[in-house]
């Protein structure tokens, strides 16, 4: 099997790069996409170090010029296919609803749900190239339940997730895998600044998401695994 050719979103940094280290272990060649370009040049050099290939692409996957520049360059980098895309990159903020403005609100819609439609849409040519492509949307549990505070974030997660149920139907019949990753609670740097008290050592870490992103991407291709659950901890 020649190495899977890999483009993360929100790869520099937390379940991005647990996925994208994840792959570098098997020899894969990664493409890492976020917008701080100093962080991104630390994961490809642990790319590299794990037995893979990387490459940065610096965007921000809400402005869609940005995205277009990104996907040119890593699909340049992984010689014009793409196996794997992951749509990982996002934002998080609680705020109660009489507290939660506009700017606020575009900007989860923004980054949450249109950027997966702007990176997919840009590398959909290079995914239809492949012989085992495979679209994984990462959202959170907050795509299939509320929380309080989260009226902005669950918004987008659930948008995420009907993307994601919609695009598989449209994609089936090119072959092109689409699966829904649903995390718990992930210990990532969203919670350093999170209001409340957190246990951290009971959650989930980054890892546990790129385990079961790995395994699926491996699984057979009459396995259903259109939606997956991250075990959490014991």
């Amino acid at each position: 099997m020649t190495q899977a050719r890999v483009l993360i979103t929100g790869g520099s940094r937390g379940i991005g790069r647990a996925i994208a280290l994840r792959f570098a272990r098997e020899g894969a060649h990664v493409a890492v996409a976020a917008r701080g370009s100093p962080e991104l040049d630390a994961v490809v050099a642990e790319i590299e170090a794990a037995g893979g290939k990387g490459r940065a692409a610096q965007a921000n996957v809400a402005d869609h010029g940005s995205v277009e520049a990104a996907v040119y360059r890593a699909v340049e980098f992984l010689g014009g296919a793409i196996d794997v895309l992951v749509n990982n990159a996002g934002v998080w903020e609680m705020k109660p609803f009489e507290k939660l403005d506009v700017a606020s609100f575009k900007r989860h819609l923004e980054i949450n749900l249109l950027g997966p439609f702007y990176v997919t849409s840009e590398a959909l040519d290079a995914l239809l190239e492949s012989e085992r492509a495979h679209i994984f949307n990462i959202a959170s549990v907050a795509a299939r339940q509320p929380f309080p505070g989260n009226v902005a974030y669950c918004a987008s997660k659930y948008g995420l997730r009907g993307f994601g149920d919609a695009l598989r139907l449209d994609l089936e019949a090119r072959k092109i895998r689409v699966s829904t990753v649903y995390p718990g609670q992930t210990d990532t740097s969203v919670y350093d600044k999170a209001p409340g008290t957190w246990d951290r050592s009971k959650m989930n870490k980054p890892e546990d998401v790129a385990e079961v992103v790995w395994r699926a991407w491996q699984s057979p291709a009459t396995q259903d695994v259109s939606d997956l659950d991250v075990p959490p901890r014991s």
